[in-house]
C-alpha cells in the first residue's frame, strides 16, 4: 500500500535559489509526486495532510565533508590507541542522530571507518541517521597527510594494522600502488574516494603547503573510481596540491587554504565544487589547547587561518562553487552543531543567506554524488524535506538552534517531529 504525505500551508525553499513560495508538497512513498503553488497541485483524498502553519518547507541539509568517528574527546593521537573499536560505533549511532535532530538528511563521509560501515545499518532501519555517503579509507602517500607520523607505517595501513582505529588509510606510493589501494578501498565498499593531495594541519611532520601524489599518481585513482561510477575527492590545503588534484581530474577539492587565481581558474573550467570546512578551523581557535589537539596543529591552524578566509572569499567571489561541510569528527566539534558552517559562510566569507542554503542543499548534494536524487525540492527528487521555524533567508542562525527545526523527512519517513500531525 502506497503511503502518501502533502505538507501544505507552507513557504517552498526549493534549494535552486529561487525565493520562497507558498506552496504544497506531495510526497508518495519516497519520492515527491507534486509541488507547487496553491491552486496547482491536487491533494489527493486518501494523504495524511501536515499544515505547517507558515513555516520555511525546504530540501534537508546536507553535511559534504565530515567524520563519523565516535571519538569523545578531540585527542587524535590517544584516544584511537586506547578505545576499543567498538566503542566508537556505539557513540557514532548517537551522533547520527544529533545529526537528523539538526536537520542534516545527507552526509559525506570524508574518510573513516565507522560510516563505511553504520550506512548499511541506517539503510536497513536499524538505527536513526543521515542518508551516508561514505569514502571509506582515505588513500596517503608515505609521509603524507594520512600518514599518523609519530606511529610505525605498519600501524597506520588498514592492510597491516593489528589495532584498528576510525582513522585508519591506505598507504601508497607509486602508480601502481595508488592504482591498488584504490581498488582496496572500492572493495571495502567506498562510495567515493578520499585522497591526501597535500599536507595538513593535524598531521605532524608536514604542512599545509606540501605536495603529496603526483597528477600521475592521482590519475590513476580517478581512473579507478571512475570505471566503478564513483568519484575522487581531495584533501588540498596547499596551492600546488589543488592545482595538481583538479588536472587530474578529481571533483571535490576539501578545504583549499592556500587557493590562488590559477586553482579558482581550474576549478571553474572542471566544474569541481570546494568544501570550505571553515568549521573546524573556528572552533579549534575558539576552544585552543581544550579541543586536546596537539600543539603542532594548533600553531599552524594559527598561521594559516586568516589566510584561508582570504582565499575562500577570493574563490566565492570568482564564481566557484562552495558547498557545506564542517570536517566535524565528534568530541568538541560535536555533530549536531554543523549548521555554524552556514553562519560562517555568511559572516567570513560574505555569501547571501539564501546562496549558503543552496550551498547546503543543492551544491553540497552535488559534492556527494547525490544531485540526481537530493538537494531539491521537484517532482521526482527523494523526499528529504525539512520544516523550519523562522526564516534563514533573514537569519541563518535560525539554523543553529535545532529546536527550529521542527520536522525532518527521510525518504518520506518522518524521522523528528516537534508539532502535533492531524
Amino acid at each position: 500500500m502506497k503511503s502518501k504525505i502533502v505538507i501544505t500551508n507552507g513557504y517552498i525553499f526549493d534549494g535552486s535559489g529561487r525565493p520562497p513560495y507558498k506552496g504544497i508538497v506531495v510526497v508518495e512513498n519516497d519520492v515527491i509526486v507534486d509541488i507547487g503553488s496553491e491552486g496547482e497541485v491536487t491533494i489527493p483524498d486518501d494523504a495524511k495532510v501536515i499544515d505547517v502553519k507558515g513555516m520555511l518547507v525546504m530540501p534537508g541539509l546536507v553535511d559534504a565533508h565530515l567524520h563519523i568517528t565516535g571519538f569523545k574527546t578531540g585527542d587524535v593521537v590517544k584516544e584511537p590507541l586506547i578505545t576499543p573499536f567498538g566503542v566508537f560505533f556505539a557513540r557514532a549511532v548517537n551522533d547520527l542522530k544529533a545529526l537528523i535532530d539538526a536537520g542534516f538528511t545527507a552526509i559525506g563521509d570524508a574518510g573513516g571507518l565507522i560510516s563505511l560501515h553504520l550506512k548499511y545499518a541506517v539503510n536497513e532501519g536499524s538505527i536513526v541517521g543521515p542518508r551516508i555517503v561514505a569514502a571509506g579509507p582515505a588513500l596517503s602517500q608515505t609521509f603524507g597527510h594520512g600518514d599518523e607520523h609519530y606511529l610505525p607505517v605498519e600501524w597506520v595501513d588498514l592492510r597491516t594494522t593489528k589495532k584498528l582505529t576510525p582513522f585508519a588509510c591506505l598507504i601508497c606510493d607509486g602508480v601502481d600502488e595508488c592504482r591498488k589501494a584504490a581498488r582496496y578501498a572500492l572493495r571495502e565498499g567506498a562510495d567515493f574516494i578520499k585522497i591526501m593531495a597535500s599536507g595538513g594541519v593535524v598531521s605532524e611532520k608536514d604542512r599545509p603547503e606540501y605536495t603529496q601524489f603526483t597528477v600521475d599518481e592521482i590519475r590513476a585513482i580517478v581512473e579507478e573510481a571512475e570505471s566503478a561510477r564513483r568519484f575522487v575527492h581531495a584533501h588540498a590545503e596547499g596551492a600546488k596540491g589543488i592545482i595538481n588534484a583538479l588536472k587530474a581530474g578529481v571533483k571535490v577539492i576539501a578545504h583549499a587554504i592556500y587557493i590562488n587565481d590559477e586553482g579558482i581558474n581550474l576549478a571553474l573550467e572542471k566544474n569541481a565544487v570546494v568544501i570550505p570546512t571553515l568549521s573546524i578551523a573556528h572552533t579549534i581557535m575558539e576552544l585552543g589547547e581544550s579541543t586536546g589537539l596537539p600543539e603542532w596543529a594548533l600553531k599552524k591552524l594559527e598561521e594559516v587561518h586568516q589566510i584561508h578566509k582570504e582565499n575562500i572569499r577570493n574563490a566565492y567571489r570568482n564564481g566557484v562553487k562552495l558547498a557545506t561541510g564542517t570536517d566535524f569528527f565528534g568530541g568538541p566539534f560535536r555533530h549536531g552543531q554543523n549548521a555554524l558552517e552556514l553562519k560562517l559562510l555568511v559572516d567570513e566569507i560574505g555569501m547571501k543567506p539564501i546562496e549558503v542554503l543552496v550551498s547546503a542543499t543543492k551544491i553540497a548534494a552535488e559534492a556527494i554524488g547525490l544531485e540526481d536524487r537530493i538537494g531539491l525540492l521537484r517532482e521526482g527528487m527523494k523526499a528529504d524535506i525539512i520544516v523550519i521555524k523562522g526564516n534563514p533567508i533573514e537569519d541563518i542562525a535560525i539554523l543553529q538552534n535545532t529546536e527550529n527545526i521542527q520536522l525532518v523527512m527521510k525518504d518520506g519517513n518522518i524521522l523528528k517531529k516537534t508539532f502535533n500531525i492531524a
